[in-house]
């Protein structure tokens, strides 16, 4: 069976995901930029957002030199991160339409990949600004199945074995997405020895710390 959603829900997942963000960036203060993610504790809002605007906005520009690598992660903050949240935002609906059309040219499993990376990071930035919502949305949807898809390329079966724990798909795509700590991931369910499975091969981790957004 295949895990990965189809392209055009991939797509509307994205577009309704931007939505949101637009509308969470334009309801904050500005200082709230500054407050620190736990999730990505090396980050404030301002930094974690700037990355979530400066993925398309490489993507859009041919910037593909390292893509995915922390180098390119770190030139979109250093080049975005200073920038007011309302102009965050007005730069997410500014490449809208044509990032929409380049996410309905890129090819699975990748598209659903760019999702996994922007929803991973909305509830991050809602954990931080202590607004949790959509949790059944979409791109959790399609974020999950990126994840379940890869787990069974490392590992056949692997996948339907982290279905069997009865998690929600917010809580498992948190789990797959190193945001929940390895205490977490025991009681979920999981034995020593599949945590340890679970994240070969992937440049994810859990924390240190429990989280709970």
């Amino acid at each position: 069976m295949t895990w990965l959603s189809p392209d055009r829900d991939v797509i509307d997942a994205y577009r309704n995901l931007r939505e949101r963000m637009m509308g969470l960036l334009r309801s904050q203060p500005d200082e709230a930029g500054e407050i620190q993610v736990p999730a990505c504790p090396a980050w404030t809002v301002r930094q974690l957002v700037a990355h979530m605007v400066g993925v398309p906005d490489d993507l859009l520009a041919g910037r593909l030199d390292g893509v995915a690598s922390e180098a390119w992660t770190a030139a979109q903050v250093g080049r975005l991160g200073t920038l007011p949240l309302e102009a965050l935002a007005d730069l997410f609906a500014e490449q809208a339409s044509d990032f929409d059309s380049m996410l309905g040219r890129i090819p699975a499993p990748v598209n659903s990949q760019v999702v996994f990376d922007a929803v991973t990071h909305e509830h991050d930035f809602r954990h931080a600004i202590g607004k949790p919502a959509h949790r059944d949305s979409a791109a959790v949807t399609v974020g999950l199945g990126f994840m379940l898809h890869m787990t069974d390329e490392r590992h056949p079966g692997g996948a339907e074995r982290l279905r069997s724990l009865g998690m929600s798909d917010f809580e498992l795509l948190r789990c797959l997405s190193g945001r929940r700590s390895v205490e977490q991931l025991k009681t979920a369910g999981l034995t020593a020895g599949e945590v340890a499975l679970l994240f070969e091969g992937s440049p994810v981790r859990p924390p240190d710390i429990d989280l709970h957004g």
